[in-house]
């Protein structure tokens, strides 16, 4: 089986409106003109100083001691699930999560571990959902050691966690003695959409990350955060997964222009997802929900048409 994706036709007519998703942002002249003129030097040395202001400022942003750039995000939860847990143990996610359904199975191929997926609507879960997953501490069963949210959930069709239902999940984490994992791809639209600082969103989170291919706008990136002592053990496995870089500043410039520039860009995201969704509305048959960020999710099965047309 070949799983490259497929090309675009040959003479297929270039697309003019591409509202597929916010990983089809491109680099602004602006940006394109900082990475030209970053700082480099090679980052697997660690010796880039671009590389390092980033990691730094990222620490400081999300509250943590020490960071690392890393090329995607699905790099990052796989090296902070294969930091965190040992081969036999369980993490515990929504059932729509992106460690679940999206990353290839890599945490049972790589990680040697098992994903107990938890329901919920719009891509998140109670704690008393989560309570209620608790195994008992037996030799019949998987030791469970990580709960894993992510914010905003993305197939949840971009929610964002409510502050109180957070902590309370991290509150069970906590008693039970596991670490926690929050999947951050699109955490800055939950920041902008709250209003409540990334740190104080993160607080009770070991470890996060953002990704700076989403609405943020870079070409590729992702930074992820923890302990000093977690991010150290991390380069273990960046460095095994080929994730360390040599002239990475180029790129991390790029991430660093985002953050200066278009993170409170994306309150426009979310004024135009919210145009998009009442203009949906107003066709016969499609039923949108309501977005929180800059995800629309509808269904257009009431119009009579299949799916795959839209």
């Amino acid at each position: 089986m070949v799983h490259a994706p497929a090309r675009p036709p040959a003479g297929a007519p270039p697309i003019r409106i591409n509202l597929y998703s916010d990983t089809q942002t491109l680099p602004t002249p602006a940006m394109k003109a900082a990475m030209m003129e970053a700082e480099m030097g090679d980052e697997q040395h660690g010796d880039d100083p671009t590389v390092h202001a980033l990691c730094d400022r990222m620490a400081a942003l999300l509250g943590k001691e020490a960071a690392v750039f890393l090329p995607s995000g699905t790099m990052c939860n796989v090296i902070a699930i294969l930091t965190h847990c040992r081969p036999g143990e369980e993490v515990l996610a929504h059932e729509t999560a992106h460690i679940l359904g999206s990353e290839g199975g890599t945490h049972a191929a790589l990680a040697g571990v098992q994903i107990n997926p938890l329901k919920g609507e719009r891509g998140m879960f109670s704690a008393e959902t989560l309570r209620a997953a608790i195994r008992p501490r037996s030799r019949h069963a998987p030791p469970q050691s990580l709960l894993e949210v992510e914010q905003t959930a993305n197939i949840g069709g971009g929610a964002v966690w409510p502050q109180a239902e957070l902590d309370a999940v991290v509150a069970v984490a906590r008693e039970q003695g596991w670490a926690t994992h929050m999947d951050g791809a699109r955490l800055m639209n939950a920041v902008v959409a709250s209003g409540i600082p990334a740190a104080e969103m993160v607080a009770g989170f070991d470890t996060v990350w953002l990704d700076f291919t989403k609405g943020l706008g870079a070409p590729l990136g992702a930074v992820l955060a923890g302990s000093e002592e977690f991010i150290g053990e991390a380069w273990r496995w960046k460095q095994r997964l080929g994730g360390a870089m040599r002239r990475a500043g180029i790129c991390a410039a790029a991430c660093i222009h985002a953050l200066d520039h278009h993170v409170d860009r994306l309150a426009d995201d979310h004024a135009n997802a919210r145009a998009l969704a009442r203009g949906l509305r107003q066709i016969e048959g499609i039923t949108v929900e309501e977005p929180d960020t800059n995800l629309v999710f509808f269904d257009p099965t009431g119009t009579g048409r299949r799916r795959a047309s839209w």
